[in-house]
């Protein structure tokens, strides 16, 4: 894996953790929200980690089944996504 591609990963996973901190914000001052799928999105898009890491920082959609178990699951699969990439 190159430098370029774990810059890309540490910015997405930035980013998604951003997005948890800031979808908590806004819910407790009762403004509008960053969307589900939006979040979704972003963990989607190699940024599991870093949504999950948020999920425990700010206590946020840690109630959520579909976040409880899909968000642990896509960090399993992109952990093995990354590995075969780097092994290949």
């Amino acid at each position: 894996m190159n430098i370029g591609m774990i810059l890309l990963l540490m910015i997405v996973n930035g980013y998604s953790f951003f997005l948890m901190g800031e979808d908590k914000r806004r819910a407790k001052a009762h403004k509008w929200r960053i969307s589900e799928a939006h979040l979704w999105c972003a963990a989607l898009l190699f940024g599991a980690a870093g949504s999950f890491l948020g999920m425990q920082y700010f206590r946020h959609k840690t109630k959520h089944a579909a976040f409880q178990i899909g968000i642990p699951a896509l960090i399993v699969l992109q952990s093995i996504l990354l590995g075969y990439l780097y092994l290949s």
